[in-house]
């Protein structure tokens, strides 16, 4: 075939090996000697001996495309699925020589027809590599993934390796036959892109000894590749055809509808730009009269070094001014983490979207997603965050139906407005600095205070609340989704998953759970991954609490009860959001009640809080002067103060109605804030009262949150 002799010219199909005079069994494989073969096997040859590249007998027979030598090999012991030393299997390489029969072969013997090497290449990639159609629809007809993108290692995805499909490799290597095939019959995606983010289009100028640029070109727009796709530092494929030298090639491209002529790469070159550089007026001829803008300043000035007058002149008729443009306004990002790409992205010229600029490169990408990426760019000149979808996306329209019902929901992140271009739905939003993840990472060994911590879920509870409250549940709680804009601020993020809440509003209940295992991950400083904790059971996580407050406040929202649908507006007056003193009233208004402070034994409140031990012993922590004063109150010794949980409240009381008179002063010398002091010495009083009280029914005295 005439594109499998193309292909060879550019890419040899196999390195000759050094080292194959070590084993004469190779040497008798390659030579097609089959007697020799036989003859070595039964004289104790190894049947799987490799050489340098791990070439074995079974791989150099399959390359030699001699079925009756594989056939004895494999009869012979050889392992039908060996690897070389770049992981490639027999089958692999059955596959690059488009032996159909040894395809088939190795098939029967248990090859998996999408397994790849170690640069992740199936047997399906290279049939499409080296042209071999017969081969390629073999695999295809017996289940190749078609649209399969390389597989590769985690270091080389961060160095955006990887990811080409079959359709690219083919249309790098100019295999027209394949092409039409892979497009035609196997419906291969014509957009899919690599992990640097080029399709098949951007592949196809790659390779400087590719002849067939043009056709393939063709054929690619014919099936509706994108041609505003970019390449290496940000190139478009009009731009990679003007590198090209080519008016042919240009001209195709600009008969494309929607084809941006001003778009510029990462340097900030247009296609008009390379053309008058490269000294090309035959195609700066074309690009003017297609519309190309004459605004870079440097245009006629490169013109006239050139001595190319006919350029000059053409520039000047298609209203290329050589004065400088005006210096832009100086601009000082108001992000700290993102000012470098928000400068860079002011700095140049980018066709506006309606009121959006965005430049869809990696160095502007915020964060992965399913779809499409999130991006910086300006919405209307403010700084945004911009969410890129497909224009049919099911998942956007969930989102913008969650954003635009909540609007008024000042916990979530603001949301400005959309665009749509190209089949592409742009979401833009308020700019934040970094996710919850990122933010407790960068605490690094400081610990953040009780106060942080309530501030983060308190702004988290209320912003679900919020959103319960308005008929949504969100549906995907994790710490990549809360975000911290540049004033400190918690803004809850990413609705493409909420749901609308269902009648009986059971949905609430995977918030609620999803806000349990949170608060683990908030209180533990991101220790370990929320993935971890949300593997784990409820019981495992409310065992991972670290006090019993803690604990409790996790509890309810895992095991919440029949009033679930109210569930946030109780947590928000949880304990754990109370200050100190919040906490120092609580005992003092509760060691007040008339049969704490007359020990009435029939009270059910008073046998409820004395049944417990923990308390036992809460006299000998108290200051021993102390204790000693605020007994002297009391001539009988029986009404002195017992460790019991009630005397431990009604000395708390006590203390605090009384120490601010005359004869007590000497008593909070030595205590000091009584709130911190309480607190320290008995970490897990309040939060035992509470639940005795709370489990009564009885709330009289419980503060709420949002009080001072």
């Amino acid at each position: 075939m005439e594109a499998n002799n193309s292909n060879s010219q550019r890419r040899p199909k196999f390195s000759t090996s050094s080292k194959m005079e070590h084993s004469p069994l190779i040497a008798a494989v390659m030579a097609g000697n089959i007697g020799l073969v036989e003859k070595l096997l039964e004289g104790g040859a190894d049947v799987n001996v490799q050489v340098e590249g791990g070439w074995t007998p079974l791989h150099n027979a399959v390359k030699e495309g001699n079925m009756d030598i594989v056939q004895l090999l494999l009869e012979k012991g050889a392992d039908p699925h060996i690897k070389k030393d770049n992981g490639a299997t027999p089958f692999i390489v059955a596959g690059i020589v488009g032996n159909v029969e040894l395809l088939k072969l190795f098939l029967s013997k248990g090859a998996n027809i999408n397994e790849y090497d170690n640069h992740g290449f199936t047997a399906f990639m290279e049939a499409a590599c080296y042209g071999q159609v017969n081969a390629l629809e073999f695999l295809y007809q017996n289940g190749a993934q078609v649209n399969l993108g390389r597989q590769t290692s985690e270091e080389q995805k961060k160095l955006r390796k990887g990811g080409n499909t079959a359709l690219m490799d083919a249309a790098e290597q100019g295999h027209i036959d394949a092409l039409s095939i892979l497009l035609e019959k196997m419906q291969a995606d014509v957009n899919a892109r690599d992990n640097m983010g080029r399709n098949a289009l951007i592949h196809s100028f790659l390779d400087p000894k590719n002849k067939k640029v043009k056709e393939i070109v063709h054929l690619l727009l014919k099936y509706g590749a994108d041609v505003n796709v970019r390449g290496e530092k940000g190139k478009t494929p009009l731009i990679l055809a003007v590198e090209k030298e080519d008016a042919e090639l240009v001209q195709i491209m600009l008969e494309c509808d929607g084809i941006d002529i001003n778009d510029k790469d990462s340097d900030g070159n247009t296609a008009l730009l390379v053309a008058v550089t490269k000294d090309r007026i035959d195609i700066a001829q074309l690009l003017c009269e297609k519309g190309a803008k004459g605004d870079h300043k440097e245009l006629i000035r490169i013109a006239q070094r050139k001595y190319n007058q006919p350029m000059v002149k053409l520039l000047r008729e298609h209203g290329v001014s050589e004065d400088s443009p005006p210096s832009p306004k100086v601009y000082e990002p108001n992000s700290q983490r993102w000012q470098g790409c928000l400068r860079h992205l002011h700095s140049i010229y980018r066709p506006m979207i309606g009121k959006l600029k965005i430049f869809i490169q990696e160095e502007y990408k915020i964060a992965e997603t399913s779809e499409g990426g999130v991006y910086v760019g300006f919405y209307d000149g403010k700084e945004a965050a911009v969410k890129r979808f497909r224009e049919d996306s099911q998942r956007a329209q969930q989102e913008i139906s969650c954003i635009q019902h909540c609007r008024k929901n000042s916990g979530l992140v603001m949301f400005y407005e959309t665009e749509c271009e190209n089949g592409c739905l742009y979401l833009c939003f308020a700019l934040c600095e970094k996710t919850l993840e990122e933010h407790l990472t960068d605490q690094g060994e400081a610990a953040l205070e009780k106060e942080d911590f309530q501030n983060i879920l308190k702004s988290l509870f209320k912003a679900v609340q919020e959103l319960h409250r308005s008929n949504y549940t969100h549906q995907d709680l994790h710490p990549g989704n809360i975000l911290i804009d540049s004033k400190g601020e918690v803004c809850l993020a990413d609705f493409d998953k909420s749901e609308k809440l269902d009648e009986g509003q059971q949905k609430i209940k995977d918030d609620l759970k999803a806000l349990g295992r949170l608060v683990l991950y908030v209180v533990q400083m991101g220790k370990d991954p929320f993935s971890k904790i949300q593997a784990q059971s409820d019981t495992e996580v409310i065992e991972a609490c670290i006090t019993e407050e803690i604990k409790d406040l996790v509890q309810n929202l895992l095991t919440p009860g029949e009033e679930f649908q109210n569930q946030l507006s109780e947590t928000l007056s949880h304990p754990f959001f109370w200050s100190h003193r919040m906490c120092y009233r609580f005992l003092r208004d509760v060691g007040n009640e008339s049969d704490i402070k007359r020990r009435n034994h029939r009270s059910k409140i008073l046998k409820k809080l004395n049944k417990s031990k923990a308390f036992d012993n809460w006299r000998d922590k108290i200051d021993k002067d102390v204790m000693e004063k605020m007994n002297l109150f009391y001539k009988i010794p029986e009404k002195r103060y017992r460790n019991t949980v009630g005397d431990l409240l009604k000395f708390i009381r006590n203390l605090g109605e009384h120490i601010e008179e005359g004869i007590y002063k000497d008593v909070k010398s030595k205590i000091g804030e009584p709130s911190e002091y309480f607190q320290k010495l008995f970490p897990d009083l309040v939060i035992y009262v509470y639940k005795i009280l709370r489990n009564m029914g009885y709330k009289k005295h419980f503060p709420s949150v949002n009080n001072s």
